[in-house]
Parts: structure tokens; sequence; C-alpha cells
């Protein structure tokens, strides 16, 4: 071989085996911890994405970046996996951090769902993230361009680095999941509409939550200080109608603090752990079904007893075949 064409060969092998090391020097090595918080959070994002229209792939990114996968300290001592910090409106929980400045404040939560919920909150409600709602849902580098425009943190290379960890992990692919199971209940917390009537007084302060229980697999939510059912249907954008129909009541029926309000149809009978119920002081049929979450008709067939009957305490009533 001529000795030109082995140093023009050598050259070019030289450089095709630089390209190939360039290439594989680029290649993100992935962290196990950030695989296992995507694992873990995953049908958290795509749910706030159906619910309040952010890409699953963004809520994601924020949660893995401003959380460092859940290792912060706002993460594990506030279940704040946003970096939110309180601002004037926020009524809840509270940790102090140094961030931009020292010993600031950020909101704290009960569990990481409701963080994620109100991560949602914050970017739907304020006026500085409307802009982002136009995009489409499918545009992540449009969004996590838009979070750094819009403010959402104050690192100027805040967009890219989401970006890259959606790329990564390939997040985007969340985006277009779908959520297997079917409940009418898609969030925890409902927010509170603060639009009501002036001529009404309302119970509730500005972003005040109600949280949803569940007991014999029926959600539910409690009665607050001068609640009604007026209030609860428009809060939690429920028909009035369907809401007095789940628990067997009408509106002539007074709610106290702490009663049971439904937000879906009760079941037939109790849970498989209550068979029956030895009747207390003050209580009625109706609060005894609201107790196990069934429906009152059953309580009566169940009971063989008519209209007429009143629970006296120390009565023994079957809750459950």
């Amino acid at each position: 071989m001529n000795k030109y064409i082995r140093l023009s060969f050598l050259c070019f092998s030289l450089t095709l085996c630089a390209f190939y090391a360039h290439g594989e020097s680029k290649k993100k090595t992935k962290s196990s911890a950030y695989e296992a918080y995507i694992e873990k959070y995953k049908t958290l994002a795509v749910k706030q994405q159906k619910t309040h229209k952010i890409p699953a792939s963004i809520t994601l990114a924020q949660g893995l970046l401003e959380s460092a996968a859940g290792s912060s300290r706002l993460a594990r001592q506030g279940n704040n996996h946003f970096g939110i910090k309180c601002k004037e409106e926020w009524r809840g929980g509270r940790i102090y951090h140094d961030d931009d400045e020292q010993n600031e404040c950020f909101r704290t939560y009960k569990t990481v769902e409701d963080s994620y919920i109100d991560h949602s909150l914050f970017l739907s409600k304020r006026k500085y993230y409307v802009s982002l709602f136009n995009l489409d849902i499918y545009d992540y580098k449009g969004w996590a361009y838009g979070l750094q425009r819009c403010g959402y943190a104050t690192d100027k290379s805040y967009g890219s680095k989401l970006v890259s960890i959606i790329e990564t992990y390939e997040l985007h692919k969340y985006d277009r999941a779908k959520i297997i199971e079917k409940t009418p209940i898609i969030d925890e917390i409902y927010e509170i509409k603060i639009n009501a009537p002036e001529n009404r007084s309302h119970p509730a302060v500005v972003n005040w939550r109600r949280r949803i229980l569940k007991t014999n697999d029926v959600h539910y939510i409690e009665a607050q200080e001068n609640d009604t059912y007026e209030f609860i249907a428009y809060d939690t954008r429920m028909k009035l109608k369907r809401l007095l129909k789940y628990n067997d009541t009408t509106t002539e029926q007074k709610l106290k603090k702490g009663d049971r309000i439904y937000l879906q149809e009760k079941r037939k009978y109790a849970d498989k752990d209550n068979f029956v119920h030895i009747v207390k002081e003050g209580e009625s049929l109706h609060s005894i079904s609201q107790l196990y979450g069934m429906k009152l008709k059953s309580l009566y067939k169940l009971n063989k007893i008519k209209d007429s009957y009143t629970p006296k305490p120390g009565d023994t009533l079957n809750v459950r075949k």
C-alpha cells in the first residue's frame, strides 16, 4: 500500500475514533435516583396533566430538578417538590430555607401529592404563567423555556436544564400517557372558587382547601363551620341535585362541622369490617348511614324498619348482611 494512502487511512481512522469517543462522552449517564423518582411519581404527573393541562414531562422534570429527586431538605421535611415559596396568600405550613436570600419562607404539605396539586394550581392560577397555557401540550421545550422567561426560577439556564432532563429520561412519553384508573375524583384537594355572590357569606377564605377523604371506598369531605350543601356543590363543581342524592338529603337539612358529605354514590352496605352498629346519643338513621358510607334505604331494608322508627341509644342495627 502506498505510504500516502496508509497515512491517509490512519488519519481517517483516528478521526473516526475521535468522533465516536466524543459522541460517547456526550451521552449522559442516567441516575438511578432520578429513575426511581420518575417511577414513583409519574402517575401523579399524568394526573395533573389531565386535570390542569400542564405537560407531565414538565411537572416531572421540575420535580426532579427542584427537589434533587426527592432528596432536598424541602422535599424531605416539607414534602415541597417544586421549591414553591410561601407568597402572601399562603395559609398552610411553612419551612424556612436559604435560597436567593437567607431564611426564606417555603410552603410545606402533608403529602407529596399535595405538593404536585399545589404546583399545578400555582401555575394555572397566577397571571405570570398565562401565556404557557396557549402552548401545545406536547411542546415541552416551549414550556421549559417559557417557565424560565416567566420567572419561575432565577437560574438563567433553567429552561435548558429542564429540556436536558426530559430528553435524557424520555419524559415526553408521559405527555401522551393515559390514566387507566376510572374515578370521578381526580384531585385529592379541590381549590375553592372565590367568586361567590357578594350577598352570601362564604365560610372559606382565599386559597382555602377541602381535603377529600375516603371510607367504604367512597370519597367524601367534611363540612366546615357555617357550611351548606349549596356552598359545597359550588366549591366542588358538582350539581346540587346530584350532591343531595348521593347524601340521601335535602337542602333543608342543616350541616354541622365535621358532617360527612359524599361526592360519589354510597355503597349498598358498610365495609366488610362492620356488621352491626350500636346507636349512640344524638344519632339518627341518616347520620349512621353517612358514618358507614352506605345508602339510607339499605339501612331501613337490612333492619326491616319503617319511616316512623326513631333509633334510641343502645339499639343494635345491622349495617351489613
